[in-house]
């Protein structure tokens, strides 16, 4: 089939890849213009471009897509079906209803729950004992198209959102070759999402960071894996100075101490009480001004009294 595909960060590159590997023709790949990164702010091209130019691939890279250009290079490329993974800008109806076969995107919850920008992470935010990715038609309302098809996966007690991204990414891009095969078949379903079950997945904020240890040492691990890569959740509980966290475990234990207490610091970790009489156990940490590391190497230079 004669794909264009728009796409942007490495989530996206697992579908392109499906495709290609799959012998479609991709007659373009749109991709967000390139972007300043690091200190010396070098403009630095999306994954999905990368990997575009290493195929060989036609790319293109609007900056708007309701001027008229981006319609008219559509138009020109004439795809069959527009494909969409993660591309990160609205697409006009016009656009949206140029191919014959229409416009799918490849989202990565159990629509309709979580539809928005950061479904992977609010799902872990949640506290969700699975997730999934979800092929649909796309719609003039944001993520609320007719269903192609699902695929499920269980989300893991330590996952953190950047692991649980890699999975449905290669899941997301399993998904979407049967609907693409079932396009041209002729046997894909479309199912009405039920929009009374939407739920929205907001964008991810620096506000979001702050540990409450009062809560419980189960929603407090959700936070730590949620917010990873970023913002990353973070607390001054530990040494009174700013403390990103990435990793931590649930040990079960019991405690009667003050949610916020340090109870144990050694080669495990750093055993903190939490407000619902547990304990957690942070195993990965960055100090301000430092390297992320695990807790154990960061107690060995900085050593603290419980």
């Amino acid at each position: 089939m004669r794909i264009l595909f728009m796409g942007t960060p490495e989530f996206a590159v697992a579908s392109l890849k499906r495709l290609v590997e799959d012998g479609h023709e991709i007659c373009g790949v749109f991709t967000q213009p390139d972007k300043p990164k690091n200190r010396g702010h070098k403009l630095t091209p999306s994954p999905v471009k990368e990997y575009a130019i290493s195929q060989g691939l036609a790319v293109y890279q609007p900056q708007k897509m309701r001027d008229g250009e981006a319609l008219a290079i559509v138009r020109e490329l004439a795809p069959e079906l527009i494909v969409v993974a993660a591309y990160g800008k609205i697409l006009p109806e016009e656009i949206l209803q140029t191919p014959p076969y229409g416009s799918i995107n490849v989202h990565s919850s159990l629509l309709p729950k979580y539809r928005g920008a950061a479904p992977i992470n609010w799902a872990i935010l949640d506290g969700e004992a699975e997730t999934g990715v979800s092929i649909m038609y796309m719609a003039k309302e944001l993520d609320a198209g007719d269903v192609i098809l699902q695929k499920t996966t269980p989300i893991g007690p330590e996952e953190d959102a950047q692991g649980l991204t890699l999975r449905l990414a290669a899941l997301g891009a399993e998904a979407l070759a049967e609907a693409v095969a079932a396009l041209k078949a002729g046997t894909a379903e479309r199912t009405p999402q039920d929009h009374s079950r939407m739920t929205y997945a907001s964008m991810l904020s620096k506000e979001m960071s702050p540990v409450d240890w009062t809560r419980s040492a189960h929603a407090i691990s959700c936070q730590i894996r949620g917010l990873i890569p970023w913002p990353c959740a973070s607390t001054e509980a530990i040494t009174g100075q700013p403390m990103k966290l990435f990793a931590a475990s649930e040990t079960g234990e019991q405690t009667s101490a003050k949610a916020g207490t340090v109870l144990a610091a050694g080669k495990q970790g750093i055993d903190v009480a939490c407000g619902d009489g547990k304990v957690l156990r942070l195993t990965e940490i960055q100090a301000q001004g430092g390297k992320r590391m695990s807790a154990a190497a960061y107690l060995l230079g900085h050593p603290i009294e419980c």
